[in-house]
């Protein structure tokens, strides 16, 4: 493990960085601030131990342009005025720890020991929720190009996020996106789909139902809202909810609260709501199938997803990635696409978008040849 000291006074970093080599720690050093934001820009360090008061640039403001430039490695900050107001600041600004000067060094060992155990666990779930919950966005296209930059300019924030378009066209890693790049993508993030709820038990599934409230109530059940506390929850299908349950969930979004089924204390909740929607919400309400005071609620930012055939340039390096993944699931080698073949699937009306999409490369890749050839394409697919 490597791990970076920063402090002016030569003999403290250089009495860290001995014992901290006798622990076979890989250390490097830094005598000021500066030096120490240059070298965290250039490589990874599992940890970084930061003295507060230093010339030029000091300690906290070190830790600012650390967070600031994006860099993940713990810090721990070193001060030989160790007052509690300090450390409350220095923790609220995303410092990991804050050891008193002289610092004591079994001290020092144990902080960084869970610095980098907290640091790897961290790595490690992003890594499993990048697996379970989809990868990035695949395109160039324009229309795509502006969808990435929503993405990124909304994720951060806690408003509410309604994604429309069509059926196939990716709706569901859109949400899966703004979850893992936003504040709560250590929370959870519960998928809802609104439409396989059957209208009879819809208010057991999102608010939850105590013991006995009815017959096959055999237990306490948390409902989705309330799994979802503290994280965000997907609304799938959203235009499909039923107009009594449309009513519930504007009363959790206005109060932040809610009452199971059966219960009669209000449990408080605190949930991002991104729903999703292949209807357009505006022709609902004016048919009265929707409530506008949740349509408004829901479109604090709406995100319109491009149809395949507003992103047709997408689709020579679709067909590779999809190509890839299906390789990686199965264990066999990528398949690769004649030009031909690729120049006949750009060509395609794609009504079921990239879902329709990624189903026929799989089944191009199982029925095809190596490449897979215009003539594969022309025997397994519906070209018209």
């Amino acid at each position: 493990m490597k791990i970076l000291i920063v402090d002016d006074e030569k003999a403290i970093r250089n009495s860290i960085k001995d014992i901290l080599e006798m622990e076979d720690y890989s250390v490097e050093t830094a005598e000021n601030g500066v030096e120490a934001v240059a070298k965290a820009s250039k490589e990874k360090f599992d940890a970084i131990i930061c003295d507060i008061k230093m010339p030029e640039m000091d300690g906290i403001e070190v830790l600012d342009r650390l967070v600031a430039d994006g860099i993940e490695s713990p810090v721990i900050m070193l001060s030989g005025h160790g007052d509690l107001e300090t450390a409350v600041t220095c923790i609220k600004k995303g410092a990991f720890d804050f050891i008193s000067k002289p610092p004591d060094i079994n001290r020092i060992l144990i902080t960084i020991k869970n610095a980098t155990d907290k640091a790897n666990l961290v790595t490690q779930t992003r890594i499993l929720k990048k697996k379970v919950y989809g990868q990035d966005i695949i395109g160039s296209a324009e229309a795509v190009g502006h969808l990435k930059d929503m993405i990124a300019k909304v994720a951060p924030t806690s408003a509410s996020v309604l994604i429309t378009g069509p059926n196939g066209s990716g709706k569901e890693l859109v949400a899966q996106n703004l979850y893992q790049m936003s504040n709560r993508s250590m929370g959870p993030y519960v998928e809802v789909n609104c439409a396989a709820i059957p209208p009879e038990l819809i208010d057991s599934e999102l608010f939850g139902h105590k013991k006995g409230s009815f017959t096959s109530a055999i237990r306490d059940h948390k409902g989705k809202f309330e799994q979802a506390d503290g994280g965000t929850i997907f609304l799938d299908e959203i235009g499909d909810m039923s107009l009594a349950a449309q009513a519930k969930v504007l009363r959790v979004l206005q109060e932040k609260k809610l009452t199971p089924v059966g219960g009669d204390k209000e449990i408080s909740v605190d949930v991002r709501v991104i729903a999703a929607t292949n209807k357009n919400l505006r022709e609902e309400i004016e048919k009265g199938n929707f409530r506008e005071d949740l349509y408004h609620r829901l479109s604090v930012i709406v995100i319109k997803v491009p149809s395949l055939e507003e992103r047709r340039e997408d689709i020579p390096e679709l067909i590779s990635h999809f190509a890839e993944r299906i390789a990686s699931d199965s264990g066999e080698p990528v398949r690769s696409f004649s030009p031909e073949a690729v120049k006949l699937l750009k060509e395609k009306n794609w009504p079921g978008n990239i879902r329709e999409l990624r189903n026929v490369v799989h089944r191009l890749i199982i029925l095809g040849g190596d490449p897979v050839s215009a003539a594969d394409v022309r025997d397994n697919v519906d070209i018209n």
